[in-house]
């Protein structure tokens, strides 16, 4: 049993030990930009939201260049209910009919994207909110499934507005709403969006906050997460149906993103607290990463 300053000793070596470990990473990190996709748990719970945003601050006080790209789907419903508006799904998708897709973007943009911002610059970022509409950053498209309305899928990205921001000093903050070429509004998957900005911008590092632990051999047994995959395993764990559900498409939306270029995509359990910080900057990690090859990151 520990007294009372044994105790604090050993606290203070904790601290000093994770500092120590982190310095590598901060080093190696530093001057590049990781693109994070927050959503889920981590979006909805008071508590999760302030440590992320201490995480977001904290990175960019070391010279990471964090990237936000956020989703906001239980709010959406929130105000969908006050209105008097049914929210319908077809297939896992948001039926986004014109009326839906007015109080997509009043709560995407104007409402979750400023909070996030504000909650940034109050723990000392600079944040700034902008969605796909701002300096043409994504053109969309038609998803081309029938009966589903304005979803829309990613066209183009014009990475050169959030590179003038974070080459500032600027920590973007993004809401997946964006136009197509005739100006009508769509609503985008905010993964998908954060995987085409990743590769837009030459990301480093690519992350997926999640309510799942990671990618699991199987998905009643947490113990069973795969720390570490490649492009061509993640694609046999769909085949397989190991990889099923909801979590097809972001393990996609990682695989895109790394064959495009960035370094390392990470599905990550948001549900953890500091969970950013303790995937980038401990030895061990959290989460399931995927590399483009077995030999790479």
């Amino acid at each position: 049993m520990l007294n009372e300053s044994e105790y604090f000793r050993e606290a203070e070596a904790t601290r000093v030990r994770v500092l120590s470990e982190a310095l590598p990473y901060i080093q190696q990190f530093r001057g590049r930009t990781v693109v994070v996709k927050y959503g889920g748990a981590a979006m909805k719970d008071s508590n999760l939201k302030a440590k992320v945003v201490r995480d977001i601050v904290f990175m960019a006080c070391v010279g990471i260049r964090p990237v936000v790209v956020h989703g906001g789907g239980p709010e959406i419903n929130t105000w969908l209910g006050k209105l008097g508006i049914e929210p319908q799904f077809k297939d896992g998708l948001r039926v986004t009919d014109a009326p839906t897709m007015d109080v997509v973007e009043m709560v995407l943009v104007g409402r979750v994207n400023k909070e996030l911002v504000s909650l940034i610059n109050q723990a000392g970022g600079n944040a700034v909110g902008i969605c796909g509409k701002d300096g043409n950053l994504i053109t969309a498209r038609h998803q081309g499934i029938e009966g589903v309305g304005f979803v829309g899928d990613v066209s183009n990205i014009n990475p050169g507005i959030l590179n003038s921001l974070v080459e500032t000093g600027y920590v973007p903050i993004v809401s997946s709403v964006a136009a197509d070429e005739t100006g009508q509004a769509y609503n985008i998957n905010a993964d998908t969006a954060a995987g085409e900005i990743a590769a837009a911008i030459g990301a480093e590092k690519l992350i997926l906050l999640t309510d799942t632990t990671g990618i699991l051999r199987d998905y009643h047994d947490p113990s069973t997460l795969i720390d570490r995959l490649d492009i061509q395993k993640a694609r046999e764990l769909i085949d397989q149906g190991v990889v099923a559900g909801g979590m097809i498409p972001k393990v996609n939306c990682c695989v895109r993103s790394l064959a495009q270029g960035v370094r390392t995509a990470t599905i990550l359990d948001g549900r953890i607290p500091h969970a950013l910080l303790l995937e980038i900057f401990t030895d061990s990690g959290i989460g399931s990463m995927i590399v483009a090859s077995e030999f790479s990151a």
